[in-house]
């Protein structure tokens, strides 16, 4: 699995402390992390939490990673941004129980973290209690077990429903402001990662057209 994370600018000096305890958790399970940045308040390319859902979507919907990290002040407009898209299912979690239970009743692929509400003594140690417990089992198992058809089965027609209320991706981007796009992808580390990793031709194409 490859993991991206993504700040945006209010928790940007954050970037380093949720990397790290990123790291520790996922890498001894053989997960691959992508750290999209912000990397600090100073960037040059200062994310919104709108832009946020934006990156979000262009690279779990490319296949440039399989699971998205990100969040904001109280995780909310994070949350609410990812899941403007499609192909992006975001949760939002505050503690390791969110994760757990999101992972396996809700099956997503994005969390959203509040960076700041609630983030203090400790903050550290919280944040890797919610990667061991989102990453501890395979996504999707049902909580409690005994509940896991009806919850498969509510995912399914989740899935259906967003698939139908969704327009494609593409148009979506292209009808955006295209500074907002734009910017977006003005990562230092954007092109590096993005093009190596994008398993999606024409997003990629997509992509190049709007960056120019």
């Amino acid at each position: 699995m490859r993991i991206a994370l993504i700040n945006e600018n209010s928790q940007a000096m954050k970037n380093g402390i949720i990397e790290k305890a990123l790291r520790k958790v996922v890498e001894p399970m053989g997960f691959e992390v992508r750290n999209y940045g912000m990397y600090s308040a100073d960037d040059a390319a200062q994310l919104t939490y709108v832009q946020n859902g934006i990156l979000a979507a262009v690279l779990l919907n490319s296949g440039a990673a399989d699971y998205v990290i990100t969040g904001c002040g109280t995780g909310e407009g994070a949350m609410l941004a990812l899941n403007s898209f499609p192909g992006v299912i975001c949760g939002h979690v505050a503690n390791a129980l969110d994760a757990y239970t999101f992972a396996q009743i809700n099956d997503g692929n994005a969390i959203s973290i509040p960076f700041a509400l609630g983030f203090g003594w400790g903050g550290d140690l919280n944040l890797e209690y919610i990667f061991e417990k989102l990453y501890c089992e395979p996504s999707g198992g049902g909580y409690p077990k005994e509940r896991v058809v009806p919850e498969q089965r509510n995912k399914k027609i989740l899935d259906g429903v967003r698939a139908a209320a969704f327009r494609p991706l593409p148009e979506i981007l292209k009808s955006l402001d295209p500074e907002l796009v734009k910017g977006a992808f003005a990562g230092e580390h954007f092109s590096e990662y993005f093009f190596k990793d994008c398993k999606d031709e024409s997003i990629a194409a997509l992509v190049k057209e709007l960056m120019a």
